[in-house]
């Protein structure tokens, strides 16, 4: 039996954070993760030399960010990738008509003013929206205000789809009105050329972790905590438990007692989605230059329609797409060849022959990871923003839940990672807690 301050279940951003605030506080502090490595689902594989992030990618906005100080701090290399909130314009993007031809720049220009307008109009009606109002209805009922003829609609309304798909992994209409409201990206968005898990490296420098430690219940009473694992029992005055959503609901991961409201009600309106990176890289580059992203309207984009260029990232003619909400289930048990050959067929229909084969190919499969069963958490339809907070309402004075699905403000993201790690940590002490110490070493 191993007694300890605090014990951290996951070693991914949020559970190092606060594993690293409260042990530079003075706390004896144990990290217990599942897995053979730190990060979660910051994932960066490094096989064969290359350098591909599984998990997390992007900075979703660097002004007035936390984690781009903490990234800037550590003296971590970045590049700007402006596209990665779906967006419609902020970046130079090739829109590719049903037909596989490109928009001229006017065609494109007026297209995207159509997204505009229909995008400010379905704010409103979202924020005076009845509860459990889908994301679906509200978009069908903003298109019917505008008295378009129906092609002109049907643009629209599929890039509203392919937007829920790509931000949140699910189908529009079983994504809650609300869920995308935090759907803003306040200055560039930039990537990682080195990795992005030497944030988790660097994060994680020093801790006491356990890896290869599967949790499969923790007790929780007045006196504090006890966790189950397959190496044995660990107690302690408070836990701070940061596994995913799809493990907090899972049947292998047991909180006794059960959690109480408000708790119980947020994490059964949260739930786990379904999306799924594809990385092609290829001998040479066939797609026009100058743009960040292709994007492909109609029938024939209805799974493959946006690949975004990370050349820039390793100077590799690089294309990212993603299987994302109904895509992502219909492939789950599709082999290598078979979805590249999907992808494939998408992309010579907009660039024929000079389409070469990927020589490397890298598909992610979160949906079917223990450890995650899925990528980030999504509302469903009847949860609230506010949900995301809730859940991470301290139990009975000893129990914490953190991670990128606590974080109402930002949630599906590192920086909601990291602010959930630091709101524990903060708890635990019951002080304010900087976050600009966290690089700091730690006490011997």
């Amino acid at each position: 039996m191993n007694t300890i301050d605090t014990v951290v279940i996951g070693g991914g951003v949020s559970g190092l954070t606060a594993a690293r605030l409260l042990t530079q506080a003075g706390q004896n502090v144990v990290v217990l993760e599942a897995r053979t490595r730190l990060g979660g689902r910051l994932w960066t594989d490094r096989t064969d030399g290359t350098i591909t992030d599984r998990g997390a990618s992007w900075i979703h906005g660097i002004n007035n960010s936390p984690l781009a100080d903490l990234v800037h701090q550590l003296g971590m290399k970045t590049v700007e990738f402006t596209v990665g909130g779906y967006q419609a314009d902020s970046r130079p993007i090739a829109h590719y008509s049903p037909d596989g031809i490109r928009l001229s720049d006017t065609e494109a220009a007026a297209y995207v003013a159509d997204i505009h307008a229909v995008d400010a109009q379905l704010a409103e009606l979202i924020a005076v929206s009845a509860p459990g109002t889908s994301y679906g209805e509200a978009v069908e009922a903003t298109l019917a205000q505008q008295g378009w003829d129906p092609e002109r609609t049907m643009r629209v309304r599929e890039y509203l789809r392919h937007r829920s798909e790509e931000q949140y992994g699910v189908w529009i209409d079983d994504l809650d009105a609300h869920g995308l409201d935090d759907d803003s990206i306040d200055g560039d968005e930039v990537v990682f050329p080195d990795g992005y898990d030497v944030l988790s490296t660097r994060l994680g420098d020093g801790l006491d972790v356990r890896l290869g430690h599967k949790v499969s219940q923790v007790a929780w009473a007045d006196g504090g905590v006890t966790v189950t694992t397959d190496h044995g029992d660990f107690t302690a005055a408070q836990a701070v438990v940061t596994v995913p959503v799809g493990v907090l609901k899972s049947a292998d991961f047991k909180i006794t007692p059960a959690l109480p409201e408000p708790v119980a009600g947020a994490l059964d309106r949260l739930e786990m989605n379904n999306f799924e990176k594809v990385f092609l890289r290829f001998p040479r580059k066939f797609w026009d230059d100058g743009v960040y992203a292709i994007r492909q309207q109609g029938k024939a984009g209805e799974w493959w329609h946006s690949w975004y260029d990370l050349t820039a990232l390793h100077g590799e003619p690089t294309l990212l797409t993603f299987a994302a909400g109904p895509c992502a289930v219909a492939t789950r048990k599709w082999d290598e060849s078979a979805i590249v050959t999907s992808i494939m067929e998408a992309l010579q229909r907009l660039y024929g022959d000079r389409v070469p084969q990927p020589i490397q190919v890298d598909i992610t499969d979160w949906q079917d990871d223990p450890f995650a069963r899925g990528s980030y958490a999504y509302m469903k339809v009847g949860s609230t923003p506010e949900d995301h907070d809730l859940l991470a309402t301290p139990v009975g004075g000893v129990l914490h839940i953190a991670g990128e699905a606590t974080w109402t403000d930002d949630p599906a993201t590192v920086t909601a990672a990291l602010l959930s790690g630091h709101r524990a940590a903060r708890n635990i002490l019951g002080r304010e807690v900087s976050l600009s110490q966290l690089p700091d070493r730690l006490p011997r």
